[in-house]
């Protein structure tokens, strides 16, 4: 058994999140989750809502609200949303705890009286029309490097070069297209040069394993080819502020200096609400732990590079030395998961154009199981992937009803009308016995692939055995057995499909969660399959404002493998677990967008 850190990207909480969004962090998170524990592993998954930075303020000032309340609201209404998605975090909570604040200013000042911070005047971007900050991403330009227009002020995703907003050739504001005004301004950097060689070391390590994904390495490795300092703390007065600015009220840390930590504080957090406050440190403290980080690729750099530094420099392994924090020595991340981007009928994903579906939307007129498994067998996993209606449609018709759904409903529905309950296996005949064998051996192949994060293929291949499934009923027919003498036959026929079925439910349970509990119900099991998290309104344990988290008990899951069914449990006549679709849907859904299916 192994301790497993699950850290999952922070939804940044400036509006509601996109089907996108948990394409990228939310589902690959969950399904890892779900098979670890499964598995036997104690796993811890933490995660909350981003809400510091200059987006906040910008939303929040065209609404009319203060920052707070826009971060309260959306906070809600995210968490809302992924506790109906079925994502079983231990933790998920918000940035904009004290605990959060505390953990954040103790990490900086670690990391600054080790060396690894260095006071710079620089060149700040301010709006000329609102005299606010203009945070890095908030920028855009061509790069200098590469010469690709649409570089950001933190980095070109055309050529994975780190970049400060000056270095862009005709910078402009995303926010309004106006060119920023760049002043002299004092700020703390992270000195990453002098924790390159130790961050070099470190990747070159996680490359040797070959379990990173190649985008991943790559993408990280070249942010060392010219690594220099950057700046961790901004002009802005939303977010925690500097410890030894104090007397600063417009100096805050840099929002993505703020989150990354968030995985540590979570973890934290959750530890002190436990009722163990150390019990955290079993997955930051031994070595033995393992950690993955699951995001989209937008986000590799901050959690590939700036974390790890920040880890590197907390334990005091850079050029420089140092000591440990509080915290003691922290472990570095096992591996980054980052998926590809999600597109949308061909489009990018775009809220203020209207080319966008989010996830509160889609779960109110579909089954969160119908998205679930659009994500995990045709989303982002390497390559950039395109979310259509007719595809989603069709997947779910013609996948997830007529084809898992279709072997769960003509098993429960024979056996109601034959039997009642589960029967008893008479003898055995090679047709049956391969089928089981099949699905057997199918535990460790799925469970593999959903270890090294091939969730995709894990998917195809469980959905393979369900065709086996279902071809094996055509091959015995249990459905023409109808004479006294071909009882004993049908009911080894019934009994084995409702082996099959158990044990496909099981191994398709971190993809399907909702469903999965159904179908154990359909069966005639009594037990829940997938435990599903749920949503609590608690105080903050340090006298702050209160606020919604997601938490749950998934301690009592079944193991993965061959779980023998119950013989006698009753069996109904079923209902069917997964709704057909419409294919009407698809132009009501373009129509909605506004986009044409032509």
């Amino acid at each position: 058994m192994s301790r497993v850190l699950s850290a999952v990207a922070w939804p940044y909480a400036n509006g509601p999140r996109h089907i996108g969004h948990v394409a990228g962090f939310g589902v690959p998170s969950d399904v890892f989750s779900r098979y670890m524990r499964m598995a036997g592993h104690d796993v811890l998954m933490v995660s909350g809502t981003d809400e510091h930075g200059t987006p906040i303020l910008v939303a929040a000032d065209s609404e009319g609200v203060s920052a707070r309340e826009l971060a309260d609201r959306n906070n809600r209404i995210i968490v809302e949303d992924l506790v109906q998605l079925g994502l079983s975090y231990d933790l998920f909570t918000r940035t904009t705890t004290v605990n959060h604040y505390s953990v954040v200013q103790e990490m900086f000042r670690a990391v600054r009286d080790n060396g690894y911070m260095i006071e710079q005047t620089t060149h700040g971007a301010i709006s000329p029309s609102t005299g606010r900050t203009l945070p890095d991403r908030y920028i855009e330009g061509t790069c200098p490097i590469c010469g690709t227009d649409g570089a950001r002020g933190d980095q070109c995703d055309a050529c994975g070069n780190q970049l400060d907003p000056t270095d862009l050739i005709n910078p402009h504001s995303r926010i309004n297209g106006e060119t920023p005004q760049f002043i002299e301004t004092q700020h703390w950097f992270l000195d990453l040069p002098s924790l390159a060689e130790e961050l070099g070391r470190w990747l070159d390590q996680r490359e040797r394993t070959g379990l990173w994904r190649p985008n991943v390495i790559r993408f990280s490795q070249n942010f060392l080819k010219e690594i220099r300092p950057r700046a961790i703390t901004r002009d802005i007065d939303w977010g925690i502020p500097v410890p030894g600015w104090e007397d600063q009220p417009t100096k805050r840390l840099y929002v993505w200096f703020d989150a990354v930590i968030g995985y540590l504080s979570a973890s934290i957090e959750w530890a002190r609400r436990s009722g163990d406050s150390d019990a955290w440190r079993k997955w930051w403290n031994d070595p033995e732990a393992l950690s993955y980080y699951f995001m989209g690729k937008d986000n590799i750099v901050f959690h590939s590079q700036i974390w790890p530094a920040e880890l590197i420099a907390h334990n005091g392994e850079g050029a420089k030395g140092g000591s440990p924090g509080v915290y003691g020595e922290l472990n570095l991340p096992t591996e980054v998961v980052s998926s590809e981007f999600l597109t949308m009928e061909g489009k990018k994903f775009s809220s203020s154009k209207g080319v966008v579906i989010y996830v509160r939307d889609i779960l109110s007129r579909y089954q969160p199981d119908a998205l679930r498994y659009f994500i995990s067998a045709a989303g982002p996993e390497n390559n950039d992937a395109d979310f259509t209606w007719s595809e989603f449609v069709s997947r779910t018709n013609n996948e997830l009803v007529a084809g898992w759904g279709n072997l769960v409903n003509r098993t429960a529905a024979m056996i109601a009308k034959n039997v009642g309950e589960i029967p008893a296996a008479g003898e055995m005949e090679q047709i049956d016995l391969d089928l089981l064998a099949k699905i057997r051996n199918g535990f460790d192949t799925v469970g593999d692939l959903i270890a090294h994060h091939h969730q995709r293929s894990a998917i195809n291949e469980i959905m393979r055995l369900v065709g086996e499934a279902n071809g094996y009923v055509s091959a015995t027919e249990p459905f023409k057995m109808k004479a006294e003498e071909q009882r004993p036959r049908l009911l080894t026929v019934l009994h084995t499909l409702a082996q099959a079925v158990t044990d496909l439910n099981t191994m398709i349970s971190p993809f399907l969660p909702h469903s999965s509990n159904e179908v154990e119900k359909a069966l005639g099991g009594d037990r829940v399959v997938a435990p599903m998290p749920r949503m609590e309104d608690v105080d903050d344990l340090d006298g702050g404002p209160g606020y919604p988290i997601i938490t749950g008990d998934y301690s009592d899951v079944p193991a993965w493998g061959h779980r023998p069914v119950t013989v006698g449990a009753p069996v109904a006549k079923p209902k069917p677990i997964f709704q057909k679709l419409d294919p009407s849907i698809v132009d009501e859904e373009l129509e909605r967008l506004g986009v044409s299916d032509a």
